[in-house]
């Protein structure tokens, strides 16, 4: 079977704007629900819906790709699978290592959509000389003594960090040393890495920071809303008042 060490994404060649690349797992994400839900064919409309995007920018996306679909039919749902999936590499098996398997590698090791998305964990390795050789969703782990040699041994080009923020540089070193050319980051820091080496960076406690942002602004919005009809508030407490004060009054029919 192949694997990913000589084959590059053909989406750099054909200029395909990563902006268009980051959604087409998207894209594919919605396109394999209506799949395992047996519908033939998907509007530009439908699938952006489900996607999360608006349909003109679908449509712009997939015309890199050279689909363009069918008026009054729309989009083959299986063949959009297909191109997808081929463009972003997905047609062939990745090895993927996943180093540090604290709470978080382990949990990553047991997640199920590795396989089913083109995907296979070929090692699980750590620095504690107490983990190696436990079992972790069925691999045993492996001490990062032996990095080198079972990036060699696996074909790998993608790891996966999941140490310490502290550990995860000299890491990254080694496997890009090794011959790692992907590396996902999951460890609270940036990584320094050289050209010809893509990097995604995962940090869970920046997204959790946006999202209190948002909160904190809707709370902030809501405050000025009620500031500024000061009136319309008393008067709707008011309003489910009656004379005596807690309840309203009812009145006999």
């Amino acid at each position: 079977m192949a694997t990913g060490r000589t084959h590059r994404p053909a989406s750099r060649s054909r200029g395909i704007p990563e902006a268009t690349v980051a959604r087409l797992p998207l894209y594919l994400r919605a396109l394999t629900g209506l799949s395992e839900r047996s519908v033939p064919t998907v509007s530009s409309e439908e699938l952006a819906a489900a996607a999360g995007v608006n349909s003109a920018k679908l449509r712009k996306d997939f015309s890199y790709l050279g689909s363009y679909g069918t008026r009054g039919v729309g989009y083959d749902v299986e063949y959009l699978v297909y191109q997808i999936s081929r463009e972003l590499g997905l047609t062939q098996d990745w090895p993927v290592v996943i180093v540090g398997i604290g709470n978080l590698g382990a949990a990553l090791a047991n997640y199920g959509g590795f396989a089913s998305r083109g995907f296979r964990v070929a090692a699980l390795i750590d620095a504690d000389p107490a983990m190696a050789g436990k079992p972790v969703a069925g691999i045993p782990v492996q001490h990062s003594d032996e990095l080198e040699k079972i990036i060699s041994d696996n074909g790998v080009s993608i790891g996966v960090i999941a140490t310490p923020a502290g550990a995860a540089q000299p890491v990254c070193d080694r496997l890009v040393a090794a011959g790692v050319t992907s590396i996902l980051n999951f460890a609270p820091t940036v990584l320094t890495v050289p050209d010809g080496v893509d990097v995604r960076k995962v940090d869970l406690s920046i997204e959790l920071q946006i999202l209190a942002f948002h909160e904190q602004r809707k709370a902030g919005e809501e405050a000025a809303n009620e500031a500024a009809h000061p009136t319309a508030a008393r008067r709707g407490d008011s309003a489910e008042q009656g004379p005596d004060g807690d309840v309203p009054a009812v009145m006999p029919a």
